[in-house]
This record gives structure tokens, sequence and C-alpha cells, in this order.
């Protein structure tokens, strides 16, 4: 549980880090507003892969500025950021490997209460009261995961099983596609709901990959649905991101890279928990994917709260 929780951290700094970066970058630019223009925007890939650009800053309506990211790939919080993001890679396909897949989902989309906590920190962006409680709903529901989660289920998955997983991520790419041509905030949420569809199918294709022999690893099918899964994932996001709500887009992303992927590991995998307290892991499994629901709108993180200026005084005689 620790490194699932470690990924957690990691995911959730680096995407305070890389907006901080960004925005940074925008100002270093000199266009007039361009450090706000990160407000539903963003314009660089933050900790889940995805580029929160709306178009509002480029100009273009693409929602990917090239010339910022240059400019932020040479700020040190990006490329902090970027570390993290590879740390906490590390870290989920090692909770993988040890832990059920349903306890390290959950702990992943706590991601968000470790942004919301951190930007509140660096960015100065304050949490209501209702936030605050939210972060500490995440908290209690991965302490029930941590004390009920059992080993990872000794199932390697069959080959029907495999074939489905790349089947799966190819699905993503067209639920993508049907998606585009939806309304507002039903497109956000159904390319949201495929990206953590796409960060589902790498969680279940880790477990799915036994050998690492590259005879071995380049015939299993698993290794292709990871990287299609994977590179998918980032693609829907992105889109979700530039074209609708950040917030209904991460709840969309929350719930299809936690309910499926956690079905997948009991069912097929043999993911289990100890013995008498399957009732605690679903309860702490439903809060903490709650809680974070509820901090969705730190999908991106939020704009540093701005200084007011005072009002000026009345005019002397």
């Amino acid at each position: 549980m620790v490194c699932a929780l470690g990924a957690a951290l990691c995911y959730g700094t680096a995407t305070v880090l890389q907006a901080m970066a960004a925005r940074a970058a925008a100002s270093d630019s000199g266009g007039p507003g361009d450090a706000r223009s990160s407000e539903g925007s963003g314009g660089i890939p933050s900790s889940r892969g995805s580029d929160k650009g709306s178009g509002k800053g480029s100009g273009k309506g693409s929602g990917v500025d090239a010339a910022l990211l240059w400019r932020a790939v040479r700020q040190w919080r990006y490329l902090a950021g970027l570390g993290l993001d590879g740390a906490g890679f590390v870290l989920q396909i090692v909770a993988l490997r040890s832990l059920p897949i349903y306890a390290v989902g959950a702990a992943l989309a706590a991601s968000l209460a470790v942004t919301a906590v951190v930007a509140a920190r660096l960015l100065r962006t304050p949490l209501t009261g209702v936030e605050w409680a939210a972060v500490g709903v995440v908290c209690a529901g991965l302490a029930m995961l941590g004390l009920s989660a059992g080993e990872e289920g000794d199932e390697t998955g069959s080959t029907a099983l495999r074939y489905a997983m790349l089947g799966v991520a190819g699905g993503i790419l067209l639920l993508g596609a049907a998606a585009g041509g939806l309304p507002g905030r039903a497109r956000a949420l159904a390319l949201g709901l495929g990206s953590g569809f796409g960060f589902g199918v790498v969680e279940v294709s880790v477990r799915l990959i036994e050998d690492l022999d590259p005879a071995t690893l380049f015939t299993n099918p698993a290794t292709y649905a990871l990287l299609l899964g994977g590179g998918a994932a980032f693609l829907l996001l992105t889109s979700a991101l530039e074209r609708g709500s950040v917030t209904t887009a991460t709840a969309g992303m929350v719930i299809g890279e936690t309910i499926g992927p956690a079905a997948v590991g009991v069912v097929w995998l043999g993911d289990r928990t100890r013995e008498g307290l399957a009732w605690l892991a679903v309860l702490g499994f439903a809060v903490a994917v709650a809680g974070a629901l509820a901090l969705a709108r730190f999908g991106e993180a939020p704009v540093e709260a701005p200084v007011e200026a005072e009002p000026p005084g009345p005019a002397s005689p």
C-alpha cells in the first residue's frame, strides 16, 4: 500500500508543479493575460499525461502551444514534475504486482486529494470546508483499504482476457471518435470515462504481463493492450479537458479507472480481501472514490488565487 500511496503523492504533486511551470512560462511570453490563460487550460501535460489546453491561450483552437511547452520544459518545476510522473509510474507498477487492483485504483484516484492540498499550499488556492472534508474522507477510505486488502490474486489471467484487454483498448479509440459528436457536458463525461477505461486497461495489463523476457513480452497481447490503452487514455483525457468541463471529465475518469479494473481483478485475477473484511474493503473503496469525485475540480490544478487590489480611496479635495 505504501507504493500505491507514493504513486498518488507523486502524481498529485506533479500536477501542481507542472501547472506552476506552465503559468510561469506563459508569463515569460509577454502576452497580455498569458499568466491567467491557464485557467481552464494549463497548456501542458500534467500528471496523468493530459494536455490541459483549451485553445484559449494559444489562440489557435488546438489547445496545444508548442512554444509554451518549450519554455515550460526549461523550468526546474516542470522537469521535477516529469521526474515525479516517472517515479509515480514505477511505484504504480510495483503496487500492482503486490496489491489487489481495487486498492491501487482507489489510491491513484486519491492523487486528486494530494493535488488539492499541495495547490492550497503552493498556489494559495483555498479549500472550502466541504473540500477539506473530502480530503479527510479519501484518507479514511484508504485507511480502510489498507486494513482490509489482501495480497494480489494468484491468477495469471487467460489468453482470452489478454486479447479482451487489447480489444477494449481499441474500443476506447472508437468511443473517443463517437463521443466527439456529443454536446458539451455529455462529451466531456464520455471522453473522461473513456480515458478512465484506458488507464484501467493499463492497470489490468500490468498484472497480465508475467514474463519480461523479450521473446515472451513482445508476443503477449497484454503488452500491446498496455501501450494502446495508455495512449488512448492520454488522448481522450486531453480532448475531454480541451473541450469540456474539467470537473465532469475528471469525475468520469475516476469512475472509469476504478470500478471496472477492480471487478476484473476480483472476478478473473483472484483479488481478495483479508479474511472476514470484505465489507470493510467495499466500504473503503466506495468512500475513497466518493471523496475523490468530490475533489474532481482538481483534475486540473487551479489558478493561483489573485491578490485583490485595494479600492482607491476618496479623492482629496
